[in-house]
């Protein structure tokens, strides 16, 4: 399913000077200029795959370690919920040490 970042936005745009497009004929002596040009545009996009294959490591590395921690979380949640399913109250909880204690409750009057 495409979302917003899947769409082509601005950055796919090709402009009359990224297409190479003139309202005259090219002239003989700038074709050393278009060589140069595209040999520095080539050299560019080549670092930019390589930063773009640094980046994809260091993200898969993260998801890794993201699935390892989701992991660690809930098999430590497996062993504290049979704790959480001995209380029969309704009310909230909060957890110190893996124990579940009630909130102490108070009634207010206006």
């Amino acid at each position: 399913m495409k979302d917003v970042n899947n769409l082509a936005g601005l950055h796919a745009v090709r402009t009359m000077c990224s297409a190479n497009k003139r309202s005259m004929p090219k002239v003989q002596s700038s074709a050393y200029l278009d060589l140069f040009m595209l040999n520095k545009e080539k050299e560019r996009l080549l670092k930019e795959v390589e930063r773009l294959a640094m980046r994809d490591a260091i993200i898969k590395k993260r998801l890794e370690e993201i699935e390892l921690e989701t992991g660690r979380m809930q098999e430590t949640e497996a062993i504290a919920r049979p704790v959480a399913n001995k209380s029969s109250s309704g009310r909230a909880f909060a957890q110190t040490n893996g124990v579940k204690k009630e909130f102490k409750t108070m009634a207010l009057s206006y």
